[in-house]
């Protein structure tokens, strides 16, 4: 590949994009926040108002698949999905070797960790539907259910947490990464060592 010209921008995500990005990053703060308020009791009582926390917790966690299920109107959202669902040779070879990961050497526009995280948190928010609505419905299902619920809902909150966390110093570490989600352009000397497949594709049509 030639020199990448060091003032170049590609076009990374677009407005669709990054509203869906943004708007179940901020459902999912609010689902984390209202939960640490309900499952802690000085901040249950510092908050107050128990039962409004939890009517926001689960209306954001229903709200959750929105953004996801609106995107879908969008051709490059679409494009993305694909790329994200789709898992390569050179993928493993990025998770196993460092030096793989540093060189971005056989990346697409998604390296093997964003998607790993894509699926998680795909998984998850499937999970924390189907069992917070056995919670929130006690009279629907037989009380083994609704306590096997509660059990796998609180421990997919933690993991789930914890990934969130992940996600978030990882993004706030890479401001270019950062920039592509908030303007929808990154530098393309950053594309081309972070993401270079990626950047082969794209730079001709930037030009």
């Amino acid at each position: 590949m030639t020199q990448p010209d060091e003032d170049a921008d590609l076009h990374r995500f677009t407005r669709v994009e990054r509203w869906v990005h943004w708007s179940t990053g901020g459902l999912t703060i609010a689902c984390i926040l209202t939960a640490a308020i309900l499952y802690n009791g000085s901040l249950a009582v510092l908050v107050g108002n128990r039962h409004v926390v939890e009517l926001v917790h689960v209306y954001c966690g229903y709200a959750l698949p929105i953004p996801l299920i609106v995107g879908f109107a969008s051709a490059s959202y679409r494009a993305d999905l694909r790329r994200l669902n789709r898992f390569l040779p050179d993928d493993w070879r990025w998770l196993r070797s460092k030096t793989t990961r540093l060189s971005g050497a056989g990346v697409g526009k998604f390296n093997a960790g964003q998607k790993l995280n894509a699926a998680l948190s795909a998984g998850s928010i499937l999970v924390f539907l189907g069992t917070g609505t056995v919670m929130f419905f006690p009279e629907w299902t037989r009380l083994a259910w609704r306590t096997g619920a509660t059990f796998v809902h609180d421990w997919f909150a933690i993991a789930f947490g914890l990934l969130v966390v992940g996600h978030l110093a990882y993004a706030l570490n890479d401001r270019y990464a950062m920039r592509g989600m908030l303007t929808g352009f990154v530098p393309q000397w950053w594309a081309v060592r972070e993401h270079v497949e990626w950047a082969q594709e794209e730079a001709p049509q930037s030009k």
